[in-house]
């Protein structure tokens, strides 16, 4: 019983456009053509800001209340792209 009342208070904690941002990360690959084209026509803004807004959203304590699969999985796949970026780099040099 408990649980549901802070699940519902972390729902409350995620603006509406959060919750878009999260379900259209869940489902993206449903939509035709470039995700950065959905990107634009569903928020209204550039590719680099969504991820901005996305990278920012899943650190939140509320996201991951929200949909904890979710955003595990999109915390690991941005370590592994950072683990990837500074083995390149060290590669390099």
């Amino acid at each position: 019983m408990t649980d549901e009342v802070e699940g519902a208070g972390d729902l409350a904690d995620l603006s509406t456009r959060d919750q878009q941002v999260l379900a259209f990360e869940r489902q993206w690959w449903k939509y035709a053509g470039a995700k950065e084209q959905a990107i634009r026509e569903l928020f209204d803004m550039s590719a680099t800001r969504y991820y901005q807004v996305l990278n920012a959203l899943i650190d939140s304590p509320a996201a991951l209340a929200h949909d904890p699969m979710l955003v595990k999985r999109l915390r690991r796949m941005r370590s592994t792209r950072q683990r990837q970026r500074t083995a390149r780099r060290l590669g390099d040099a």
